[in-house]
């Protein structure tokens, strides 16, 4: 695909750019292909384009996508997962989330165990899988050197994920580590909905049941984040995941 020119005025350069191009997408089809226009974080475009021109040696022959990264799966899904942000030669590099790195491994495959994805693998946009009752997320669209993204790169991004959520309307909001849980959590007060002061800390198998401004409920479920470092060293096992994600259905079923 094409990269989006600064120049071009239908592409964000500018925070108010972002609330104004989330608000004007009036479907989930308008609004991913509104996401990957962004050049909103200047931090965060050199780093997404410069990852993809130093690529990794596995991935040398590949292009990258090397832009924001939209959500993917069911448009009318119950369960919305929310991790972190795309990873350098993961979704960076294919362009759809969670997908072509080991940690989307270990959430597809979970996924595919419980019934929400077609496969139980990942590799690739046109890989064929296809996620039902379910769409993956993230509070950051582009990669962020070290996995870091600052406060003011979420807070930019943060109306991307407001109308995403506006959208979909899930019932059940799997959240993947602590970065997601506060970006979340902090994204939904602004869209008004009753967030505790002070907010309640995430942890594993962790619930919170929150109202939103029109009456309508949500929960939030706590998970380790599926990072190398979770499930290499057995802090986060398959089974753990399988745990969430059956609880999450059957919430879905009980709201």
């Amino acid at each position: 695909m094409t990269q989006p020119r600064p120049s071009d005025p239908d592409v964000p350069t500018t925070p108010d750019d972002v609330v104004r191009a989330a608000a004007g997408a009036e479907d989930l089809a308008a609004l991913d292909a509104v996401v990957p226009q962004c050049r909103a974080c200047p931090r965060l475009v050199a780093w997404r384009e410069l990852v993809g021109v130093e690529k990794r040696a596995a991935f040398r022959d590949e292009t990258y996508w090397a832009r924001p990264v939209p959500g993917f799966g069911d448009p009318e899904a119950q369960v919305l997962v929310v991790g972190l942000a795309p990873a350098a030669h993961g979704a960076n590099r294919t362009g759809r989330m969670f997908t072509g790195d080991r940690s989307g491994d270990f959430l597809f495959a979970a996924m595919h165990r419980t019934g929400f994805a077609s496969q139980a693998t990942s590799t690739a946009r046109d890989d064929g899988l296809t996620l039902t009752g379910i769409r993956v997320t993230a509070p950051v669209r582009c990669a962020p050197p070290a996995n870091a993204p600052t406060p003011q790169e979420r807070r930019t991004c943060g109306p991307f994920l407001g109308r995403e959520l506006s959208l979909v309307r899930p019932r059940v909001v799997v959240v993947l580590g602590g970065f997601g849980w506060q970006a979340l959590l902090t994204t939904l007060a602004e869209q008004g909905w009753a967030v505790p002061r002070p907010r309640p800390a995430f942890g594993h198998g962790v619930e919170l049941v929150l109202s939103g401004p029109d009456g309508a409920g949500l929960v939030l479920l706590g998970c380790f984040h599926v990072s190398q470092q979770n499930t290499f060293t057995g802090r986060l096992t398959p089974e753990m995941l399988d745990t969430v994600l059956r609880r999450a259905r059957a919430l879905c079923s009980s709201l």
